[in-house]
């Protein structure tokens, strides 16, 4: 129904039913774009205050779901696919992951033109940089070029790895209090004297871009108030809207329950859409390191949906997946090959599924480029959302 108009329906309702019919209207068909307008058959005046309710609430919400549709229509809201790729002799279309989160910096980038120039400032990402870790390092790169090329603020913080927890502490502080900066991250992994959750939990979570504050946790996994997501799982849930891949009532396996990723991304696939539009209203199957070998392989071949963060190379192999699902490969492990050069592998054996899969994202240049683009997207509505705070109360 969502690529379809709103329908009404005009149903007649017998006078002993109408009152239990409008007492129940509220929580009938909320998911659809179909809606009731009910014709009661009454001699009696004492039921026109329910049937004028329900009048109201069925005719409120139709010319709702048009003005939406029809905006949609025009608008284009989800951009039509062109970041699939086929290949000759393999079933599965392969995701575009950096052609699509070029779309998303686009879209970023013209929001931000609009605001810079209505007299607003660029949004303003600050990234805090401990050690030498050399991957930290091209990631904190990655972020700070994609920031520049959507016309971001961006600045890197960077810290030796000797920093004291205290320090560090102490320059978040400054940071959540400085009003030019709306979003803030701390690069993961911090040197082992240093706990990730304290420094996780002291970013303000109103400029928590990467969504690993506790605040921000507890609200999306509450399913009533959404946060800011982690970059990741918005990624892929942003991979699955621009594809036209339909969550609602699917079979989804999560292969992986890290904090960042797995269990942030299950927890929303499976929560009430009428809270959110980003939740997925999906039977979702987590698995996990203590899953049996057997029984992992039960989860995969029964799923619609198989989502794989784990890290172990070739884990899910083609006999897994069920023809035709939809498979999102997220895991990234750097692989020494004989020949003595490395290659970048996913969780997911490539040959095998792709020739069973409707649908793969590869790696590299799957999730990874969208989880960029994502946090390009939580900085700007970081922005914006200290600006209404900031026109509210000033």
């Amino acid at each position: 129904l969502a690529e379809s108009p709103p329908l009404i329906v005009v149903s007649i309702v017998l006078p002993e039913r109408i009152k239990q019919f409008c007492r129940g209207i509220k929580n009938s068909v909320t998911q659809s774009n179909t809606w009731c307008v009910t014709v009661g058959l009454s001699r009696s005046n004492r039921m026109a205050p329910y049937l004028n309710r329900v009048r109201f609430l069925a005719l409120t919400r139709f010319f709702r779901l048009s003005s939406t549709w029809l905006a949609g229509k025009a608008k284009s809201a989800v951009p039509p696919i062109d970041c699939l790729l086929s290949k000759p002799g393999m079933r599965a279309r392969l995701v575009d992951g950096n052609a699509m989160a070029d779309s998303v910096c686009t879209e970023v980038c013209s929001e931000i033109t609009k605001m810079t120039s209505s007299g607003r400032r660029a949004p303003n990402l600050t990234v805090v940089l401990v050690g030498d870790d050399p991957a930290s390092h091209i990631y904190v790169t990655k972020k700070q070029n994609t920031a520049k090329r959507c016309r971001m603020n961006a600045q890197t913080i960077r810290k030796p790895s000797s920093i004291s927890q205290d320090e560090l502490m102490q320059l978040i502080n400054d940071l959540n209090s400085d009003p030019t900066v709306d979003g803030l991250l701390v690069q993961l992994p911090l040197p082992n004297h240093i706990n990730e959750s304290t420094i996780c939990n002291a970013v303000s979570p109103e400029k928590d871009v990467d969504g690993f504050n506790q605040i921000n946790i507890g609200k999306y996994s509450s399913g009533h108030s959404v946060g800011f997501i982690p970059a990741t799982p918005l990624g892929i849930l942003e991979i699955l809207k621009r594809c036209h891949i339909a969550t609602f009532g699917q079979n989804v396996c999560v292969v992986g329950r890290s904090k960042h990723i797995g269990f942030p991304l299950a927890t929303l696939l499976h929560s009430d859409r009428k809270y959110s539009e980003l939740c997925g209203d999906a039977t979702v199957t987590m698995c996990h390191r203590y899953t049996p070998s057997d029984q992992l392989v039960v989860m995969t071949r029964h799923a619609d949906i198989v989502i794989s963060a784990t890290g172990v190379t070739g884990l899910i192999k083609g006999d897994m997946i069920k023809p035709g699902a939809v498979v999102i490969d997220v895991g990234l492990t750097k692989v020494q090959l004989p020949c003595g050069k490395s290659k970048l592998m996913g969780d997911v054996d490539f040959d095998s599924v792709s020739q069973v899969a409707s649908l793969l994202t590869p790696v590299p240049g799957g999730v990874g480029p969208m989880t960029v683009a994502m946090l390009m997207k939580n900085t700007l509505e970081a922005a914006k959302k200290r600006f209404r705070l900031c026109r509210e109360h000033c």
